[in-house]
């Protein structure tokens, strides 16, 4: 498809967002002294997490220099689908004034392809950025949005319940697959009580972006190397490839290993679920561990996901609209620089630096401060050495992050996550489903994708 008629296609996707509008403002050359304003989503590490930290690090350095500038983030409300919406609306048409937004990964060739983020430095995203992190930076051959934060799906696992089931250790050892967790929960299930043990596994199956990712984490493994896009974001997919992806889905929702409640769950109902203490496995993010730490100490686990598992994490961006894109664009250097990027790593943040796992020096102080706050305003308790949290290291993370995969990058993945979430739908209540079966949803989803991203 000719890269003019996909930036159609993406506006096209904006007007439906927006209800409309007079087309991409064009980019303002003029510098303007003031207050630079960072749109993002909610703070994972708490109020006044890490992210605000190092905004307020910026702003002291600021104004110990006599700069005209300073910055202020605001937190976008809802779910990830909703700020996306929330950004297109304000970008486009002009009701809001944000001079940088933080993208999830996924939205960077949408952006840049509907000209709502300009084209940033190419030495912003160096060699020391994570290889698979550093693709989502670029779209087109430019770097449009610097890697900020990044996420990887970890397996997390109840130790105490595999020990009184018998199991040996290493509980989960190295290439651990699914069939072997499938083993795990049959055991758990044959020789603990139902006072100990009512789930093997949870994650999040609601019919957003969580499904989406679950999904492509099982097609994935499925089908090795496999890219249902090309490099203009065209699909490239067939139906052998999706119906191998389909059956490991299947096989991953069957009603005998995973929660029946999983299929209406999203990150914070499958982390509660898993905190209750009867399911003995969880997909979920970084994110996730302080509050798991918190509720099971050493009796939590936590191991790379088996198979692949999805790339994850946001990207900053300077708006085209933006009056101080220069000065916005510095704020960004050092908002994902050497030392926030450790800052960000020993909040709980994925970092997105090779150096920020190695012996780089520590967070200041006055950015680290008082351990981060909770999402529940309970102080972060959770010990970390120079290694890391306990059972999740530094290196264990990086590895995690390197060996990710991407969902599709195209300008239309809003369609393209939609159409999957649709299609897969059925499959996902009912977690099972014959050859016929699984033939007839693969011919469905590869017609409806062709139809979501015209090639």
């Amino acid at each position: 498809m000719p890269r003019r008629l996909t930036a159609l296609l993406a506006l096209l996707l904006l007007a439906a967002c927006t209800g409309g509008g007079g087309g991409t403002p064009e980019p303002v050359a003029e510098e303007k002294p003031g207050t630079i304003v960072v749109a993002s989503g909610r703070d994972v590490t708490g109020s006044n997490g890490v992210r605000q930290r190092l905004i307020d690090a910026w702003n002291r350095a600021q104004q110990k220099a006599g700069s005209k500038y300073q910055a202020r983030l605001v937190e976008l409300p809802g779910s990830a689908d909703e700020q996306r919406s929330q950004l297109l609306g304000a970008l486009q048409s002009g009701s809001a004034r944000y001079d940088v937004v933080n993208l999830d990964v996924t939205w960077v060739p949408e952006f840049a392809e509907a000209g709502l983020v300009r084209a940033l430095p190419g030495d912003l995203v160096d060699a020391d950025v994570i290889d698979p992190v550093a693709e989502t930076a670029r779209w087109d051959g430019k770097v449009y949005a610097v890697p900020f934060n990044s996420d990887v799906g970890l397996l997390y696992y109840r130790a105490d319940l595999l020990r009184k089931a018998g199991v040996e250790e290493p509980y989960v050892p190295e290439g651990f697959t699914w069939e072997q967790l499938r083993g795990h929960i049959t055991t758990l299930d044959d020789r603990l009580g139902a006072e100990d043990f009512a789930n093997g596994w949870t994650t999040q199956l609601d019919p957003y972006e969580g499904r989406t990712v679950n999904a492509m984490e099982a097609f994935a493994t499925a089908v090795p190397g496999l890219r249902l896009v090309d490099e203009d974001g065209r699909y490239t997919g067939d139906v052998e490839q999706l119906r191998r992806g389909v059956r490991e889905l299947v096989r991953r929702v069957d009603p005998a290993y995973v929660s029946p409640d999983a299929k209406k769950h999203d990150e914070a109902e499958s982390t509660s679920e898993f905190t209750v203490g009867r399911t003995a496995f969880l997909r979920a993010w970084p994110s996730a561990y302080p509050t798991l730490y918190r509720a099971f100490g050493k009796r939590l686990g936590v191991a790379p996901l088996p198979g692949r598992a999805v790339l994850g994490g946001q990207n900053l961006a300077v708006t085209t609209t933006s009056e101080r894109a220069r000065k916005a664009t510095e704020l960004i250097r050092f908002l994902t620089g050497r030392q926030s990027e450790r800052c960000l790593l020993e909040a709980g943040f994925a970092a997105t630096r090779d150096s920020a796992y190695g012996r780089s020096p520590r967070c200041p102080g006055d950015i680290s401060a008082a351990p981060a706050p909770s999402p529940t305003g309970e102080p972060d308790e959770v010990p970390r050495g120079d290694g890391g949290r306990p059972g999740l290291s530094d290196l264990k993370l990086k590895k995690a992050l390197e060996r990710a995969v991407h969902r599709p990058r195209t300008p239309l993945y809003g369609a393209f996550t939609q159409t999957l979430i649709t299609q897969l739908g059925p499959l996902v209540e009912t977690g099972s489903a014959d050859e016929d079966e699984l033939d007839g949803t693969a011919r469905r989803l590869d017609e409806a994708l062709r139809r979501a991203l015209p090639g």
